[in-house]
């Protein structure tokens, strides 16, 4: 085992430095950063609409969540679609705190500056009087909702339901674990990812980051084995690839064995070989089984809210 950690950290040594170097076309550098900072009214609904009526304050809201190194794009598809679909249902795009910016802001930040972000627009939303509201969490946005709803962040009755696509509880990489050791020594991680990606998601991956994001999974993993109650009145759908490379298939499986009751939580394995499948802009090679998935989430997540 020594060995093996020691051949670990050798290769990601002679692959990384401690400083990378940015490029004006990455989300990294100084340039380019997230539509929702410079208009938030385009993405945000407690800032898109001042003084709501009586009925606009009615229609449903998705609280949209994206996931580690990610922005507002990730969920854009669905926001789009539901507008597309003339679906009477409204998706609020929230930047996770730290995110979207500059690298050495998302290098500082930690995992609860993240979540601070969902929190702001759910408690600006009840604030202006909305009384229907669900989550939508991808990857890492996921265990950023479990973690808040381990802490009974969320009253009876309060939300509608709460959607997980590819849930990350259980890492893929198993690498992950070894961050706290490696991590200082690296500085950073080259995630590799096309140029067109460059944009929306972080090319880099501070080791700082990759830390937070180990510490979160694993204070979520805890709360799942003692337990976390759904509470009253809302549902719980997990939609989750059967092969993806960055959130273990067994996440799912940890969801439906740490959460009660039983009667107010669905499972959906999906054939997918995509992490948050619900995301095909950008993407090579997409298959028709991975447009038949999207469209079939996004309308499964219509169909919960609206029974």
């Amino acid at each position: 085992m020594k060995y093996t950690l020691l051949v670990v950290v050798a290769v990601l040594f002679i692959s990384c430095g401690k400083e990378p170097e940015l490029e004006d076309k990455m989300l990294d550098g100084e340039v380019i950063f997230d539509g929702s900072i410079a208009n938030p009214e385009n993405f945000l609904i407690s800032q898109k609409i001042a003084s709501p009526t009586a009925e606009q304050l009615a229609i449903p809201v998705i609280i949209a969540c994206h996931g580690y190194s990610a922005s507002t794009f990730e969920w854009q598809e669905m926001a789009d679609w539901m507008v597309a679909e003339n679906k009477n249902i409204m998706v609020s795009q929230v930047l996770l705190g730290g995110h979207g910016r500059s690298y050495e802001e998302f290098k500082n930040s930690t995992w609860k500056v993240w979540q601070a972000a969902i929190v702001a627009e759910y408690e600006a939303l009840k604030a202006k009087g909305y009384t229907d509201i669900s989550f939508a969490g991808s990857s890492t946005g996921c265990a950023l909702i479990l973690e808040l709803m381990a802490n009974n962040t969320f009253s009876a009755n309060e939300i509608n339901v709460i959607f997980f696509v590819d849930p990350i509880v259980i890492p893929s990489d198993k690498t992950l674990s070894l961050v706290k050791v490696a991590g200082p020594i690296l500085g950073y991680v080259d995630t590799k990812q096309d140029t067109i990606e460059d944009k929306y998601w972080y090319h880099y991956r501070p080791q700082e980051t990759l830390q937070e994001l180990e510490e979160l999974i694993t204070v979520v993993r805890k709360a799942l084995q003692k337990g976390i109650e759904i509470p009253e009145g809302t549902d719980v759908v997990v939609y989750k690839s059967t092969s993806d490379a960055s959130a273990d298939p067994v996440s799912a499986a940890l969801v439906q064995q740490g959460m009660t009751p039983e009667e107010q939580l669905d499972i959906h394995m999906k054939e997918s070989s995509l992490h948050v499948f619900t995301r095909l802009a950008l993407r090579r090679n997409i298959r028709q089984v991975d447009a038949d998935n999207q469209i079939w989430a996004f309308g499964d997540i219509v169909r919960f809210i609206e029974k």
